[in-house]
C-alpha cells in the first residue's frame, strides 16, 4: 500500500487561531514522511481555505500570498482536496482529515458536520459530541444527567447580559460566594475567562466574556487543584496516567498557558493510587457520555479541602505544542507522539469503516 493522504487543518475563525497555528507546528513535525502523505491546509480568520506547503509559515506571517485556494466540497461523489481558482478542480485524494483547530469552526462540530457530509474520514469527535464538549454550559447538563460531578454554575445569554444586567448581577452573586469564574461558553485556552472577585470585578468579566460568545457561563470557584487526563479511543477507550497544572497565575490563563514559562506540568500527578483510579474512571464516563471518538482531554478540579473531584470540560481537539498536557500524558504512558499520532489516524479510519456500516437506503419489506 501507498502513503496515506492526510490533510491538516489549522488556524480557523476563533480566538484560538494563534494556538492552532502553534499545535499545527508540532503535528506537521512529527507526522512520519514515510507514512504520509500530508497537505497543510492554513485557514483564514476570514475562514478562506488555502493549501500549499509553507502554508504555515505564511499564515503566521499573516499573508496568503503563493497559496492555492481550496476546499473539501459537502459532496462525497466528489471526493478530495479541490483548487477553487482559475477553475474548479480536483487538486488530492484525501484518506484522513486531521484538524489541529481549536474553538468555534473547528472544534464544535461545525466541521465535523462537513467532514460527515463529505463522506472522509476525520481525526477526533463526531459533530454531537463536538458540540457538547464545545458549549461548557450544555456539557455540564448532560454531566449532571449522568450524575457525574459538577461545580455550581449558570448560563447567560449576551443579549439578557446587555438588556438586564442587575437581574443577571443578583443570579450569579445567589449562586455562590465570590471568587466567580466567568467564561465565554464556547471558547477555549483560557479566552475570555476571569476569576472574579467582587461586583465590580463581576461585571466587567460579563462584558469581556460576551465579546467572545452570545452564551456565557459562570461557575462557582473553589480551592482547587487542576488535573487532566487524556483519554485514546473509539468504543473502547483509554485513560492515560493524570496530569497536574501548577499555574504561574491565579489560575490557568492565557499568558500562563502560552506566553510564559512560570506554570508547571507534574506529570503523573501527585495522587493517590485511589485518587489515580477514580480521576481515570471519571475521565472515562465523561467521554463515553458525549459520544467521543479519537481523542479528548478531560479536565478536573480537586477541591483541595474536601478531596472530591469535579469535571470542569472536555476538550474534543486538546492541545498539540510542545508543552501540551496530551501528547506529555500519552508520552509518559508509554505511547510517543508520533506514535500517538499513528494510533489517531488509525481511529479516525476505523471509526469511518464503522460509519459506512450504517445504511442509507430503507427497504420496507426487510423491516
Amino acid at each position: 500500500m501507498g502513503k496515506l493522504r492526510v490533510a491538516v487543518l489549522f488556524g480557523g475563525r476563533s480566538g484560538e487561531h494563534a494556538v492552532s497555528l502553534v499545535s499545527a507546528r508540532s503535528v506537521l513535525q512529527h507526522l512520519d514522511p514515510n507514512k504520509y502523505e500530508v497537505y497543510p491546509i492554513g485557514i483564514t480568520l476570514e475562514g478562506a481555505w488555502y493549501f500549499g506547503q509553507d502554508a504555515l509559515a505564511l499564515l503566521q506571517q499573516g499573508t496568503t500570498q503563493g497559496l492555492k485556494p481550496v476546499a473539501i466540497l459537502p459532496d462525497p461523489t466528489r471526493p478530495g482536496l479541490w483548487q477553487l481558482a482559475p477553475v474548479l478542480e480536483r487538486l488530492a485524494q484525501v484518506d484522513v482529515v486531521f484538524p489541529v483547530l481549536h474553538g468555534p469552526y473547528g472544534e464544535d462540530g461545525t466541521l465535523q458536520g462537513l467532514l460527515e457530509m463529505a463522506g472522509v474520514a476525520y481525526v477526533g469527535a463526531g459533530v454531537a459530541a463536538s458540540a457538547l464538549a464545545m458549549d461548557k454550559g450544555l456539557f455540564k447538563d448532560l454531566m449532571r444527567a449522568h450524575g457525574l460531578p459538577v461545580v455550581r454554575y449558570r448560563v447567560f445569554t449576551r443579549r439578557r447580559w446587555e438588556q438586564d444586567p442587575e437581574a443577571v448581577i443578583a443570579e450569579c452573586e445567589a449562586l455562590a460566594p465570590y471568587p466567580l469564574f466567568v467564561k465565554p461558553a464556547n471558547l477555549g485556552s483560557s479566552v475570555g475567562v476571569t476569576k472574579a472577585k467582587d461586583r465590580a470585578g463581576l461585571r466587567q468579566a460579563l462584558d469581556l466574556a460576551a465579546r467572545y460568545d452570545r452564551r456565557i457561563i459562570v461557575e462557582e470557584g473553589i480551592p482547587a487543584r487542576e488535573i487532566e487526563v487524556s483519554v485514546l479511543g473509539n468504543e473502547d477507550p483509554q485513560a492515560s496516567i493524570p496530569g497536574e497544572i501548577v499555574p504561574g497565575d491565579e489560575f490557568y490563563t492565557y499568558r500562563a498557558k502560552y506566553l510564559d514559562d512560570s506554570s508547571r506540568l507534574l506529570i503523573p500527578a501527585p495522587l493517590t493510587e485511589d485518587q489515580t483510579a477514580q480521576v481515570q474512571a471519571l475521565a472515562l464516563a465523561a467521554y463515553r457520555a458525549i459520544d467521543a471518538a479519537g481523542m479528548a482531554r478531560v479536565d478536573f478540579l480537586l477541591h483541595k479541602e474536601t478531596g472530591a473531584f469535579y469535571i470542569s470540560e472536555v476538550n474534543t481537539i486538546p492541545g498539540f505544542t510542545p508543552i501540551s498536557m496530551y501528547p506529555k500524558l500519552w508520552e509518559a504512558s508509554g505511547l510517543p507522539y508520533p506514535a500517538l499520532l499513528d494510533r489517531l489516524i488509525e481511529l479516525a479510519l476505523e471509526r469511518k469503516r464503522e460509519r459506512d456500516r450504517t445504511r442509507i437506503r430503507y427497504t420496507p419489506e426487510e423491516g
